[in-house]
């Protein structure tokens, strides 16, 4: 497993940071544009608010093998004198989504009007702020401030952007020759977000199921602790094992073993034992119990979401109380329990059989990027 992990799966500090580094600039730029194109918005439209917010693997180190993919959440700003006032979505939507209602202060409904039909949709006598009006008017703003970045960035990288109909836009970075040392081609995807408070965000993500907020890996985790190397060892078995198994099972495996799903249960384990047990001589035991975890999950058909109506998070995550009394989120609730008892018979045979499945898709045929389900 630590062979596995030091020459397939880890990620280069080296290769990494350049990367980064490479994407932030980028990003930056392209936020700074935006924001300049959007300095006059008027006081009933939405505006970039100027910052951006790294999230996923690749700034949380669990990154698998190539740093080629990342994250970015862009916060946008409301008109002033506009509140987001979220609430769940109480059946009107997918388990785990919210709402967002607005609150006009000084009596600015009336005036706010022209702003609601641009970006509102009417629901129970309210108006909502739409995600997908909001996403398709953020994917032309973006648009719109790219001429300006790539003249700005001729010299160092080509970039585009692409945008499919009810998903973030993608930013592809493909740096020019000799300016990064790992020449990777780099897809960004850019997630517009509304501020709620203190580092929370709402996302307009496509309704594939529920995404959330993550946890500082301090608060589980001592210094020298396993826990990112188990899940990214678990992550590189998942892709492994995919190569053996046919469709629709395939993708099926896939949509059930996601990062979130895997992370959930991670973090469900770090909160039960002591810290200490995941010191790094401790990276074998860990990884049976996380994959023993799943398996007793998907076998009684349950793994409930970490934030949503948990009342078991530790204090000192300071979540809104919104989302502590939100109606708790099974995320296995979607695959059927024939899928999920299949699932759980397939990861334990990937852990009894990983040396076996380490050797034998380990060949550069089988190490192509996997795209995302």
């Amino acid at each position: 497993l630590e062979r596995f992990h030091a020459r397939q799966l880890r990620v280069s500090p080296h290769v990494l940071g350049h990367s980064k580094a490479h994407v932030g600039r980028v990003v930056a730029e392209l936020v700074r544009a935006a924001k300049a194109q959007g300095l006059q918005p008027g006081p009933l439209a939405l505006s970039l608010r100027g910052d951006f917010v790294r999230i996923g693997s690749a700034y949380e180190q669990h990154k698998v093998r190539s740093p080629d993919c990342f994250d970015i959440l862009v916060p946008l700003r409301l008109p002033p004198h506009l509140e987001p006032q979220p609430r769940c979505a109480d059946g009107l939507g997918p388990c785990g989504a919210f709402l967002c209602g607005l609150r006009a202060r000084d009596g600015w409904i009336r005036r706010c009007r022209p702003f609601a039909e641009g970006f509102c949709v009417e629901l129970q006598g309210r108006s909502h702020l739409s995600s997908g009006l909001v996403l398709r008017w953020f994917q032309g703003h973006l648009q719109r401030c790219l001429g300006a970045v790539r003249y700005r960035l001729q010299e160092r990288c080509r970039v585009s952007l692409s945008a499919c109909p009810g998903h973030p836009p993608t930013l592809h970075i493909l740096p020019c020759s000799d300016y990064v040392c790992c020449h990777i081609s780099m897809a960004v995807r850019l997630i517009p977000a509304i501020p709620l408070g203190d580092a929370l965000y709402l996302t307009a993500l496509p309704p594939e199921g529920p995404r959330g907020s993550l946890a500082p890996e301090a608060l589980w985790a001592p210094a020298a602790s396993c826990h990112l190397k188990c899940l990214q060892i678990l992550k590189g078995l998942r892709d492994l094992r995919r190569h053996g198994l046919e469709e629709p099972f395939c993708s099926q495996w896939g949509r059930v073993l996601s990062s979130y799903v895997l992370k959930t249960a991670l973090f469900s384990l770090l909160l039960q034992g002591p810290l200490e047990a995941w010191d790094e001589r401790f990276l074998v035991e860990r990884l049976e119990d996380l994959v023993l975890y799943l398996r007793d999950c998907l076998r009684k058909q349950v793994l409930m979401d970490f934030f949503l109506g948990n009342t078991s998070i530790p204090e000192a995550m300071a979540l809104p109380r919104f989302l502590k009394e939100a109606a708790p989120v099974n995320l296995l609730s979607a695959f059927d329990g024939p899928t999920l008892d299949l699932v759980a018979f397939q990861l334990i045979s990937t852990w009894i059989q990983a040396p076996h499945i380490i050797r034998m898709y380990s060949s550069p045929r089988y190490l192509r990027p996997v795209p995302a389900p």
